[in-house]
């Protein structure tokens, strides 16, 4: 659908309105009295988040691709139907292919002060040389004084299938290394830098001296960031998810990653909302399953 019918179809003066974004790609502003965001159809893809009166939540990198057929680096990346390289085939795209694909929007909407945009993924031919799966897929972005992404699958085939699952939550900081993160005391996590371990975190809070890949696994705890050096607080609070992944890449896998920048790794963290290892979610057919991730400021 071309701007000027999404315009027609699901603009709402001053709440929300379609135009090119970054590479030309269709974008949403999403306005509401308590924020502001803005969403990439190509993979449903949260790009920024300005709470009223505060600074981007969300981090970008000035590296990020933005072309059909390729992920964009920051903001809210959509996994589905499985996270990091664990597709079926050899071919299958890192963290699954719908933050690869073209999203229709389907509804939008001012409910007082929030407002929203729903975007739906169908599977299809181009989805099925991948996964065999059977799916309706939404993206619920809610915009108020806090940033409400949903993700719902639903199984529409009439076999059972297994899905991972992440919104993949790039976060704004002053500087990595005075940050740290609350709420995943005592959970148990994979750490995936260097061999692979289980391990257990303690009372401490998560503070960052090099590259953190953690997956914390049977925790839905919210989480959070403060941040001294932007005098603020983070918080990301999760619903029908149990998973948490903790990420930033430090200064060597950063020099690695092309749509990354060098210098950039200081400024950002990830807090993910997920399904992963333990916490892999089956559904049986006609069954649907939300994953919610709500990040507020303060």
């Amino acid at each position: 659908m071309e701007l000027d019918e999404l315009n027609y179809h699901f603009g709402i003066d001053g709440v929300v309105e379609f135009a090119p974004g970054p590479g030309g790609l269709a974008q949403a502003s999403v306005t509401a009295p308590g924020g502001t965001a803005t969403v990439l159809l190509h993979g449903a893809h949260v790009t920024g988040y300005w709470p009223a009166g505060h600074e981007p939540v969300l981090w970008m990198s000035r590296r990020s691709w933005f072309e059909p057929g390729k992920p964009v680096r920051g903001g809210v990346p959509v996994c589905f139907p499985w996270f990091s390289s664990t597709g079926p085939a050899a071919d299958s795209p890192h963290h699954g292919f719908a933050r690869l694909r073209e999203w229709e929007v389907e509804s939008t909407g001012l409910d007082g002060d929030l407002a929203e945009i729903t975007l739906v993924l169908l599977a299809d031919d181009d989805t099925r040389r991948y996964w065999l799966g059977q799916f309706e897929l939404r993206l619920r972005v809610t915009v108020s004084e806090t940033l409400s992404v949903s993700l719902e699958a639903e199984n529409t085939g009439g076999e059972a299938f297994t899905i991972t699952e992440a919104l993949h939550s790039y976060l704004a900081v002053s500087d990595i290394r005075g940050v740290r993160i609350t709420g995943l005391a005592g959970a148990e996590y994979v750490d995936t830098v260097g061999e692979t371990t289980r391990r257990r975190q303690g009372d401490e809070p998560i503070r960052f001296a090099g590259e953190t890949d953690r997956a914390y696994v049977n925790t839905e705890s919210a989480c959070v960031l403060d941040d001294p050096g932007m005098g603020r607080r983070i918080t990301v609070a999760q619903s029908g998810s149990a998973s948490t992944v903790v990420w930033n890449p430090w200064s060597a896998k950063a020099a690695r990653m092309s749509d990354y920048g060098d210098d950039e790794w200081p400024g950002m963290v990830c807090i993910e909302t997920a399904n992963i290892y333990d916490n892999a979610v089956t559904l049986a057919p006609g069954e649907a399953h939300t994953m919610e991730a709500r990040i507020g400021v303060e």
